[in-house]
């Protein structure tokens, strides 16, 4: 009789451990298929981040090699405008030379001018010199009574005139003088062409040569390394001889004079009135390079009906 319960009451047990065996089996795997998808999500997104930390570097590196790219552009171009500042600071020196050598040259030439009018001068002189005794001899009286002539008009030895003091030996001929000075000028014999260039200024000092005389007084001195007295005879020229045509070249050279003696103020404001009075000089052009080269820009003016023209 308990046999049969039994078995039924095992029986029903048994099944209803089954049916609570299968029950949450469903929920277990419901939750095994959402911890799948979570991991798969989340391996995605593990696979996006390293995508993006990829391409994140890969960006990172780029804009870095530019910013090297333009680092180096701005050094070559400051290593650039190093050298072409230096190019154009030579290319200036180079022009100043160039200038300076064109004013060597045209005052060589300017000398040159000066020597042959010289000697055209002298040449003049000396056919005046005979046309007059020409003229004398051809007017004196041929009478036995009168008195004896020489050449010139004077009176010849034992005339009445024999015992009377003899005249003062005349200086000579301004071209004679001038011509002798620039040849020992040339010639670097400077005490002798002082002397020379002083006899005409002593006894020609209405003279035009008597200007180029003072010029050069200034130049020996100033070659001498007196630049104290060059200064003083180059003041001359520009004073006393104002429509000479060396009061450029003086100006220019009292402007050196004073830029060698350490006198900068006085040497710019003399080199900028030498552009400003004559603009269209060579020496106005030397006198631009030379403030050029000292870093003082000089925009020259428009020039005047009355500026200089070189002669």
């Amino acid at each position: 009789m308990w046999g049969l319960p039994m078995r039924k009451t095992l029986i029903q047990l048994t099944a209803v451990a089954t049916l609570a065996l299968l029950y949450p089996a469903p929920r277990a795997h419901a939750a095994s298929k959402e911890m799948i998808q979570l991991q798969q999500q989340v391996q995605t997104l593990q696979d996006t981040l390293q995508r993006l930390q990829q391409s994140n570097d890969e960006r990172m590196g780029v804009l870095q090699h530019l910013v090297e790219q333009t680092a180096d552009s701005v050094n070559r171009m400051s290593q650039s405008m190093t050298t072409l500042q230096q190019s154009v600071q030579a290319q200036n020196e180079g022009n100043g030379s160039k200038v300076d050598q064109l004013s060597g040259q045209m005052q060589s030439l300017n000398d040159s001018v000066d020597e042959l009018k010289s000697r055209i001068a002298k040449v003049s002189k000396t056919l005046q010199d005979m046309q007059s005794q020409l003229q004398n001899v051809n007017g004196q009286p041929t009478g036995g009574g009168q008195q004896s002539m020489v050449p010139g008009g004077q009176q010849a030895p034992g005339g009445p005139d024999a015992n009377a003091a003899p005249a003062q030996p005349q200086a000579p001929p301004v071209d004679q003088l001038y011509q002798g000075g620039l040849r020992d000028y040339n010639s670097a014999k400077y005490d002798v062409a002082a002397g020379e260039f002083s006899d005409v200024l002593k006894f020609y000092p209405q003279d035009n040569l008597a200007g180029n005389a003072q010029f050069y007084l200034g130049e020996i001195a100033y070659r001498q390394g007196d630049y104290k007295t060059a200064i003083k005879n180059y003041d001359a020229v520009l004073e006393q001889f104002s429509g000479n045509p060396k009061v450029p070249a003086a100006q220019l050279r009292k402007g050196e004079a004073e830029l060698a003696t350490n006198q900068r103020d006085a040497g710019i404001r003399d080199l900028r009135s030498l552009i400003q009075r004559y603009p269209q000089t060579p020496e106005a052009a030397q006198a631009r390079s030379r403030l050029n080269g000292m870093g003082i820009r000089i925009t020259a003016p428009k020039p005047s009906p009355s500026a200089y023209q070189p002669q």
